[in-house]
């Protein structure tokens, strides 16, 4: 994978329980990783069966290496997406998406904004996984009120939740 600044693949561990939570089988669903980064999550949808995984990723290196390994793997329900995490999602129609993976740079504050995005772009009932720096609880935790948390883990200094929209 290339290297790039910021870029924190998501470590095997977390990914493996992330889908435990998930289920194990995607078939027909729809994903989107807002921030693809390594496309570890999306990559890792689409080999569970997803019909269709949307990466978006503003870096044009690691777009195009998101594209090349695409390619290399013949995953032709992935769509990479180079641009602007926030733009690309103004676009998208609402309730699109199934699973909406989440995991924005930490030394930026795009968590909140990401979320409302997430929120919008979720379809009811679907899911949202969030990797941060910080537990998403108390008064100041930026979670829109169409979601709410129904795990969070923890390996290292990462923190990891899964949030379900609310009208399921």
């Amino acid at each position: 994978m290339l290297d790039a600044e910021g870029l924190r693949p998501t470590p095997d561990r977390v990914r493996e329980t992330l889908f435990n939570w998930l289920g194990q089988d995607m078939s027909g669903l729809a994903c989107l990783d807002l921030f693809a980064g390594s496309g570890a999550l999306g990559f890792e949808a689409a080999s569970r069966g997803a019909q269709q995984v949307t990466m978006v990723e503003a870096n044009p290196r690691v777009a195009k290496q998101l594209r090349d390994n695409q390619y290399r793997l013949d995953a032709q329900q992935i769509r990479v997406v180079q641009g602007d995490a926030f733009a690309t999602a103004a676009q998208m129609p609402a309730s699109s998406f199934d699973v909406v993976f989440l995991d924005p740079p930490f030394a930026e504050d795009w968590l909140g904004p990401a979320l409302e995005h997430a929120a919008r772009l979720s379809r009811p009932g679907g899911a949202v996984y969030v990797e941060t720096d910080r537990a998403l609880t108390g008064p100041d935790a930026p979670v829109p009120a169409a979601l709410e948390i129904v795990r969070h883990a923890r390996a290292g200094a990462v923190h990891f939740h899964l949030l379900q929209h609310r009208n399921h």
